[in-house]
């Protein structure tokens, strides 16, 4: 989770270095890398819960 963060702050700095005017890739690219961390949010709430369930209702 923390390796998706980094490196979702990676790009969001290289974009804002870039201009400070806004385009739209850069816009995605920022929205891209946010939807990364969702996603690396999702699959670690799914494993947690998965291993929860197998501890706790097994």
């Amino acid at each position: 989770m923390l390796i998706v963060e980094l490196l979702n702050s990676a790009v969001e700095t290289v974009v804002d270095r870039i201009g400070p005017e806004h385009h739209e890739l850069s816009g995605r690219a920022k929205d891209i890398g946010s939807a990364a961390v969702m996603l690396a949010l999702g699959m670690a709430a799914t494993t947690w819960g998965l291993l929860a369930w197998d501890k706790f209702a097994g």
